[in-house]
């Protein structure tokens, strides 16, 4: 009996196909998802720096009207008559009868001055005068006599008019003596100082003693009387409001030593032209001062009323630019582009500038621009979480 070896039945390959494709799927996939967040992180990069190149700006607009009914402007008080008291003939003081503070009412002595040459020339004067009429009395007796003679035959009528005109002549004489009389009599009276006017002795610039020329003409006034019941207050405006500037206008003001207390005044005039080299109109106000709380010379602030100037933007000083061509203002075009406007300042208020020139209603300006920006160039408005969180970084 034959016994058949056994045939041995080949076992089949493992199936690995399905897993090696599984697996190359996987890293495909994988590989795509890498490319894309490698992209999608790419774009982002590239639009990041796009934004940190191109400026990112803070955009406010013009006020038109808002804040311009009023403003403030430097101001000095005047006495409203202020005289200093010259000497008129001259000498030593002899005598001083008021000081610095006083009241004086108009026509009282202030001094005396002490002239003993003057006074030899007015006793010289009417020596004169009497010398004249003398003169003149003896001239009208010989005339009398010679027009006696006259009628007589026993004087010729040359004679007798010489005679005439010789009386006549005494007579000029005696009336340019009493002239010169008068003219020195009145020069005797300045020998006393007098007030021109009621009001306060605020300067006293003599004593006792005193060698006073009344020739010199750059010699300091003996005395100044100020008449301070009423007040002058000048204010310059500027040009752009000139037009403000009306009749019966009246303002507010402020002085430094009463805190507190308002004084107002009234429009009396103006100058009624602009000066050249501060391109200002002078006002003038009158004050009451009837309490005597004002000082002649002192600084006043002056809250003086402006109508709506319609063509006059406000803005704040930080949007301005200075450079070589002059002030100058950043404004957003519509295509996103840097405008440089030149503008013109109509009055500078510290913290905000009002605008005559370069700008109009609705202008979206570039606050706080960088030195480096320039006409044309490309800047993105920032939101304003961002313009926020930039103002509390910087605080």
């Amino acid at each position: 009996m034959s016994h058949d070896a056994p045939v041995a039945t080949p076992q089949r390959p493992p199936k690995l196909g399905r897993a090696v494709r599984f697996g190359l799927g996987a890293a495909l996939l994988a590989t795509i998802a890498g490319i894309s967040v490698r992209a999608y992180d790419y774009h982002r990069v590239v639009k990041w720096t796009d934004e940190q190149v191109m400026p990112s700006v803070q955009l406010i607009e013009p006020d038109v009207g808002a804040g311009q009914q009023a403003t403030t402007l430097p101001g000095h008080l005047d006495a409203w008559i202020s005289a200093p008291i010259h000497a008129r003939v001259g000498g030593y003081v002899k005598s001083w009868a008021r000081d610095i503070g006083s009241q004086v009412n108009a026509g009282e002595t202030l001094a005396e001055i002490d002239t003993p040459e003057l006074d030899q020339q007015f006793e010289q004067a009417k020596a004169g005068l009497a010398r004249a009429r003398a003169n003149a009395r003896l001239a009208a007796l010989t005339d009398k006599r010679w027009k006696n003679l006259l009628t007589s035959n026993s004087v010729s009528k040359q004679e007798a008019d010489e005679k005439a005109g010789e009386a006549e002549a005494a007579q000029a004489n005696v009336l340019a003596a009493q002239a010169d009389v008068d003219r020195i009599a009145a020069m005797e009276a300045f020998k006393h100082i007098t007030a021109p006017f009621a009001g306060t002795v605020t300067a006293r610039n003599t004593d006792i003693g005193d060698l006073i020329s009344a020739t010199n003409d750059n010699s300091a006034p003996l005395f100044t009387i100020s008449d301070t019941r009423r007040m002058r207050l000048y204010v310059e405006v500027p040009q752009g409001y000139a037009d403000s500037i009306k009749p019966g206008m009246s303002v507010q003001l402020d002085v430094p030593d009463h805190p507190g207390e308002h004084f107002s005044g009234q429009l009396i005039g103006n100058s009624g032209a602009v000066n050249q080299a501060s391109g200002t109109l002078l006002a003038q106000f009158e004050v009451d001062n009837s309490k005597g709380g004002l000082l002649p010379g002192a600084y006043a602030e002056v809250h003086l009323p402006l109508g709506n100037h319609s063509h006059t933007m406000t803005v704040p000083a930080t949007v301005l630019i200075f450079r070589a061509q002059g002030p100058q203002v950043a404004v957003l075009g519509q295509d996103g582009r840097v405008q440089l406007r030149d503008v013109h300042i109509a009055m500078d208020l510290g913290d905000r500038l009002q605008i005559d020139q370069g700008l109009h209603p609705g202008d979206r300006i570039i606050n706080h621009p960088s030195d480096s920006l320039m006409q044309g160039d490309r800047v993105q408005v920032a939101s304003s979480a961002d313009a926020t969180g930039a103002k509390a970084k910087v605080e």
